[in-house]
């Protein structure tokens, strides 16, 4: 005769048990089907893709076009105007397209660089109690992002070879800076190996000064006593730089550019093509920063506005220490996509005559032939750039985001 009392505790075990699992690869599963779906799908893609890959390969063929790879280890037979890894018409063309992918990156980081400081800065004088920076803060947003970004390409191009004085009465700065149809030149500095150990130096520092961060955060929520951290980072940062400087024998050599009667020679240059670009992307993409910027501080309650105010917070510190850090999670997802549009755009810089990765590809095209290969070069570079940016906003993104608890 059964326990009574263990009728129940049973009950309970034979309802907690969980049903009997199905195989996973059964017809009747879900999950299964899915998975042969997707497979299936897959499978159809990539015939399509292999289908349309041997056609076009067989249609070349017929016509006698060549096809292939094989064409970037050939001398380019050609010069790039802009360069800054060394290259002549007997390099390779993959050496050419190095050379093009190095000068789109030049337009690209700098860019965005100026770009978030530029559009930063308009965001936030949007909000200035100052009537006459909010207005001049929404008439820059509103004349840029309103003008075709070509335009304005097109016009800083012809301002700068059209406007500015030739070279033999080009406007100088202390000899040392002079300003012409040529562009900008300036003194260079000639790189040697203490130069090379400030750089280890500045990177060890921070190294240093990202430890020293995060022991003060975990200081302050531990005892809520706030160390210096700012001014900290940047003594190490240049203490390690000065340090490896000295320990480099301390360097100090310069190449200063010369005026003669038909150019400059000598130090650096930036060429009127390439400050064309780079201003132009960074004057229209920053007008989209700063409405970016400007909508994520308009997110942010009042209610914090009103808090950091009572804590005796002014609207500098409020807006760095409050605002900002909580508009955060608004901004940088759009913010990433006017980076990309960025990065994009700059294939826009061929209209200017400015030799990136999109005009070596073109003057490749025209000289080999090879128009699938050269366009698809093209796609590769700015798919890769764009998924680097993009995966790194992603884990910035991340960073700044809100811990809930």
């Amino acid at each position: 005769m059964s326990d009574p009392s263990s009728t129940p505790h049973r009950m309970i075990e034979a309802r907690s048990m969980p049903p009997p699992r199905r195989s996973a690869f059964s017809w009747r599963s879900k999950q299964a089907r899915s998975v042969i779906y997707q497979v299936l799908a897959l499978a159809t893609i990539s015939f399509l893709i292999w289908l349309l890959v041997t056609n076009t390969l067989a249609n070349m063929k017929a016509r006698g076009i060549q096809s292939g790879f094989d064409f970037l280890l050939q001398p380019a037979g050609f010069d790039i105007g802009e360069e800054w890894i060394g290259f002549d018409s007997n390099n390779h063309y993959w050496r050419a397209f190095l050379a093009g992918l190095v000068n789109t990156l030049r337009v690209a980081v700098i860019g965005i660089f100026l770009t978030t400081i530029l559009g930063t800065l308009l965001g936030v004088g949007r909000f200035s109690r100052n009537a006459l920076v909010r207005g001049i803060c929404y008439c820059y947003v509103e004349m840029f992002r309103n003008i075709p970004v070509l335009l304005q390409l097109l016009m800083w191009y012809l301002l700068f070879t059209e406007y500015l004085p030739q070279v033999d009465s080009a406007l100088q700065l202390g000899n040392m800076f002079f300003l012409s149809k040529n562009g900008i030149s300036f003194p260079s500095l000639v790189w040697q190996s203490g130069h090379t150990l400030a750089v280890a130096g500045a990177a060890i520092g921070s190294v240093l000064a990202y430890l020293h961060a995060r022991s003060a955060r975990a200081h302050f929520e531990k005892t809520g006593r706030q160390r210096p951290v700012f001014w900290v980072a940047v003594a190490l940062v240049l203490g390690g730089a000065v340090l490896g400087w000295l320990v480099g024998g301390a360097p100090n050599q310069w190449n200063l550019p010369q005026l003669t009667e038909t150019q400059v020679e000598g130090g650096g240059a930036l060429s009127p093509e390439y400050l064309a670009v780079t201003i132009g992307l960074v004057l229209y993409t920053s007008a989209f920063v700063a409405e970016v910027v400007r909508g994520g501080i308009a997110s942010v309650s009042l209610g914090q506005h009103e808090a950091s105010a009572s804590l005796g917070l002014s609207r500098a510190h409020s807006m760095r220490l409050v605002v900002l850090p909580q508009a955060l999670r608004v901004i940088i997802p759009p913010m990433t996509n006017q980076f990309l549009n960025l990065t994009k755009n700059s294939s826009l810089a061929v209209a200017v005559g400015y030799p990136d990765v999109v005009s070596i590809a073109n003057t490749s095209l025209n000289q080999t032939g090879r128009a699938v290969e050269c366009i698809a070069i093209i796609m590769l570079v700015y798919l890769t750039t764009s998924l680097v940016t993009s995966g790194f906003m992603n884990w910035f993104n991340a960073r700044a985001a809100i811990k809930e608890r």
